[in-house]
């Protein structure tokens, strides 16, 4: 079993390696080894399950040596900001909020297919300047193996600034993560991923926060009527295309809700408000690119 090297965190636990599958129980171990060699580590933490395990890990292997740090900005969610500062407590972690101004950036504003390298550069270098006041020589991140995979350009960003993703290093997948977190007693071991606002915004289209706001507010106003868990309102404009779980979209049979929900995003600026029959699927903006990409061929 590991030790702690400060007090009790209430309702986690540390990780018995004995009760893990042996590959992910060496991958456990490697890990803690990275993280207690670098001596003291920043972490860039979203609240998501990566960033989560990330710094339940860090905790126990660096102790007080280790602090998490989270980007506020329009792109992210507020309740995902609330969050994040509810699980860095659970942990017992310090926990360091850094304004980022990627909006204030016409690459990232203007919404191009690499959009997310623009962001990622912003958020490197506020953490690298908070690192240096720190005097801390390493930040890590939550990318895991499967991030490595697909249309994926924010990654570049981080690698450049020499950002760390121990995660990535020894090979544990995102099936991996789960498992290790739901062990060791993490709340949000089951968490939907939840990418920024601007995920939600057909290439191409200008971000603004009018339009980052007016997703989030749907997309809250949806959840409140249905309870619905993987869910992903995508801005096309004036199409508001909405996405859920496979397993959720019978939420949505019913006549009365499906005008509720409609007249309520017109409200909030959309012309038209469509539902997906396909549901929900990551990364479903980037459709596009590959069309676009076979029709050149």
């Amino acid at each position: 079993m590991l030790t702690r090297k400060t007090s009790e965190v209430s309702a986690i636990r540390s990780p018995v390696l004995s009760e893990l599958s042996p590959d992910l129980r060496i991958k456990t171990e490697r890990m803690l080894e990275e993280l207690r060699g670098f001596g003291e580590v920043i972490v860039a933490f979203s609240g998501g399950i990566d960033s989560t395990v990330v710094a339940y890990l860090a905790r126990f292997a660096l102790g007080e040596h280790a602090i998490v740090v989270t980007a506020d900005s329009p792109s992210l969610p507020s309740s995902e900001l609330a969050e994040a500062n509810r699980l860095a407590k659970l942990i017992g972690m310090k926990h360091l909020i850094i304004r980022t101004e990627e909006l204030e950036d016409p690459n990232y504003v203007s919404n191009p297919t690499n959009r997310c390298y623009f962001c990622k550069k912003e958020l490197s270098e506020k953490l690298h300047r908070l690192a240096s006041d720190l005097g801390i020589s390493v930040i890590v991140e939550g990318t895991n193996a499967d991030d490595l995979k697909g249309h994926r350009p924010g990654a570049a960003a981080l690698v450049e600034r020499g950002v760390r993703r121990p995660l990535a290093d020894v090979g544990m997948t995102k099936a991996e993560v789960r498992e290790l977190a739901k062990l060791c007693g993490l709340p949000n071991f089951d968490k939907p991923s939840m990418p920024c606002l601007s995920s939600r915004v057909q290439y191409g289209q200008i971000i603004t926060p009018e339009r980052l706001a007016r997703v989030e507010r749907s997309e809250n106003l949806i959840r409140s009527l249905t309870g619905v868990k993987e869910l992903r309102v995508r801005d096309h404009g004036d199409l508001a295309r909405i996405e859920v779980g496979t397993n959720e979209r019978e939420l949505f049979f019913d006549e009365e809700l499906l005008d509720r929900i409609g007249n309520s995003l017109r409200q909030f600026g959309f012309t038209y408000v469509a539902f997906d029959l396909l549901g929900y699927r990551s990364g479903s903006m980037n459709e596009l690119l590959i069309s676009d990409t076979k029709s050149k061929q």
